[in-house]
């Protein structure tokens, strides 16, 4: 069940979440959204293009805020949109995975409709921007 109600007070933390990613999940994810960009696979190609290395999917981390967020919510229908600007790339090392920290703060709130900041953080470098969902509120 969806814990935002109505007079929800902009400022108000949601949540902080910590995901990991790895090379095993890039591939998982290239194959679910169809995008096999070398780039997201092989470090060769990702350096000669001036990537430090292979990179997570830009979608893949938008993904992550959004799953995070209608877990949090209880229902995806309850998000209403998403929208971010993909401000700097997730190197994924191998071996090994990335933390991914996320975190939800109500910006503004206005009848059954809230505005809810995301941020989504690498090494405490933000990674999207302007991360911003619309949400219902029961």
């Amino acid at each position: 069940m969806n814990p935002l109600r109505a007079g929800v007070e902009p400022g108000t933390e949601l949540f902080t979440v910590t995901t990991e990613v790895d090379r095993d999940r890039l591939v998982r994810y290239a194959g679910a959204s169809g995008d096999f960009n070398p780039i997201h696979y092989n470090d060769r190609i990702a350096t000669e293009v001036g990537l430090p290395g292979v990179i997570a999917h830009g979608m893949l981390t938008m993904g992550l805020a959004a799953s995070a967020l209608s877990d949090h919510l209880g229902d995806p229908g309850d998000v209403l949109g998403l929208a971010t600007r993909f401000t700097r790339p997730v190197p994924v090392p191998d071996p090994g995975q990335v933390q991914v920290r996320i975190s939800a703060t109500v910006r503004s709130a206005e009848g059954d409709v809230a505005l809810v900041d995301l941020a989504v953080k690498v090494q405490d470098r933000a990674v999207l921007g302007k991360a911003q969902a619309k949400v219902r509120l029961h």
